[in-house]
Formats: structure tokens, C-alpha cells, sequence
């Protein structure tokens, strides 16, 4: 494919095929979008790539992302998870990913679904932001600290500003693909 994709990408088959599939598609089902959150958060302090290649591990000891599951979690599975060589087995981001597994219950309970509380922050539709360098895009954005100051008053962890902003180009709250990326156009006239 001789398309332009966003610079970000570079040539890993892994990377090209989440851009190219993925990356900023409006995304409203519960469980996806809790994956996203859980995957964002170990972004933290490092590379997209090796999220990614931990990702079907992650899916696995996660029980695939079923948030219901991981809110019942306690000791004995958050040791299992820390010794799951096959994931990133950060103490603290495995230990969030229960907490917030809770707060998404609340969440749900509260506006029906995680979909409608999370789309709300930028009115169900997604921001099309026109960049058209990658020094343009930024590392978060004033919804994104909205998003995060809300998220932690209803006990979420490991969502500051630049994990939710991350969040938001992955699932699609935000096109953030490159005006001159293929994508861009798709996902802009998908979303109208």
C-alpha cells in the first residue's frame, strides 16, 4: 500500500496494521473502550510498539478486558498478573486496572454505559483537529484535562491528561491522523 500514513508509524508490520485499522476509529463498546483505558495506562513511560506486542498476553490474563471480571479481582490476582512475564507487570498500572474495573461499574450504572459518559466529553462526535505536521499534534488537550480531573473524582487511576489525550486518538474521541494521512479523510468522512 503506497498511502501516506502518519510519520508516528514508521515500518513495524504491528504498528502499520493498528494505524491502518485502528488508531482513531470511533469506538463505542463498552469493553473495547475499557481496553483502550487499560492499554493507554501501561503506555506510561513507554513505547506504543511494546504495548502492542504484549496486547494478545494482556487480553488473556485479562480474560479479554471483561470489566465485570476484572472489578472482582483481588490479591491473589493482581500477584498472578505481577508474575505474568508475558505482560508489562507494573504493580501499581496492574493494581489501577482493577480499581478502574470498579469505577467503569460505577460508571455504568451511573449513564447506562461507559460509551455514553466517555463520548460526552466531546459531544458524541469526534474532533477533527486538521494537523498537518506531526510537531502540531499535541500530548493532551484542555478536554483531555477535563476528562481526567472527572475520571479521578470517580476513582480512576493512571488517567492524567496525557494518558486520557492518548486514550481519546486511540478510540476515536479525536482524529488526530495527519491531514495528509490516508486515514484521515476515511475517518473524517466516516464520522459525518
Amino acid at each position: 500500500m503506497d498511502d501516506q500514513r502518519c510519520a508516528w508509524v514508521g515500518s513495524d508490520p504491528l504498528m502499520i496494521a493498528y494505524h491502518d485499522t485502528e488508531w482513531g476509529v470511533p469506538v463505542h463498546d463498552d469493553q473495547k473502550l475499557f481496553e483502550f483505558m487499560v492499554l493507554d495506562a501501561m503506555q506510561a513511560g513507554l513505547s506504543w510498539r511494546i504495548v502492542l506486542q504484549k496486547r494478545e498476553n494482556f487480553e488473556l490474563a485479562l480474560e479479554g478486558f471483561d470489566i465485570s471480571k476484572i472489578a472482582q479481582y483481588g490479591d491473589r490476582d493482581l500477584e498472578r498478573l505481577v508474575t505474568d512475564a508475558g505482560i508489562i507487570r507494573n504493580r501499581q498500572k496492574l493494581a489501577a486496572t482493577i480499581t478502574n474495573a470498579r469505577s467503569a461499574i460505577t460508571v455504568q450504572q451511573e449513564f447506562g454505559s461507559l460509551d455514553t459518559y466517555l463520548w460526552q466529553f466531546v459531544d458524541g462526535r469526534p474532533t477533527l483537529s486538521g494537523w498537518t505536521q506531526t510537531g502540531q499534534v499535541p500530548a493532551k488537550s484542555p478536554v483531555a484535562e477535563v476528562m481526567s480531573k472527572d475520571l479521578k473524582k470517580r476513582g480512576f487511576k493512571f488517567v492524567g491528561p496525557t494518558i486520557c489525550y492518548a486514550f481519546m486518538q486511540a478510540a476515536g474521541l479525536v482524529n488526530d491522523h495527519l491531514t495528509s494521512c490516508f486515514r484521515y479523510e476515511e475517518l473524517a468522512n466516516s464520522s459525518e
